[in-house]
């Protein structure tokens, strides 16, 4: 198994992160949208709306748990160094 050091984390959190951040905007814009035109508003796309925002809400928190893992392995390697 090889091993993954804390910046490898931060990078891989981040870009999560990033792809989080996405998913939420591409949710705000569907939401604003509903019952514009072309945009029916019914209620499978509110549902997958919804779902998006929930996804992407537990994404972020899920990645920001790995930054601060990185940050506490970061922290440990310092103070073995110390």
């Amino acid at each position: 198994m090889p091993i993954v050091n804390s910046m490898d984390i931060s990078a891989i959190a981040l870009q999560g992160l990033n792809q989080a951040d996405t998913q939420f905007q591409q949710a705000a814009i569907d939401l604003a949208n509903v019952g514009s035109n072309g945009y029916g508003g019914d209620i499978v796309d509110l549902a997958s709306v919804v779902v998006a925002l929930s996804t992407s809400q537990i994404s972020v928190e899920a990645n920001l748990s790995a930054l601060k893992a990185a940050d506490q392995i970061q922290q440990a390697a310092i103070n073995l160094t110390a």
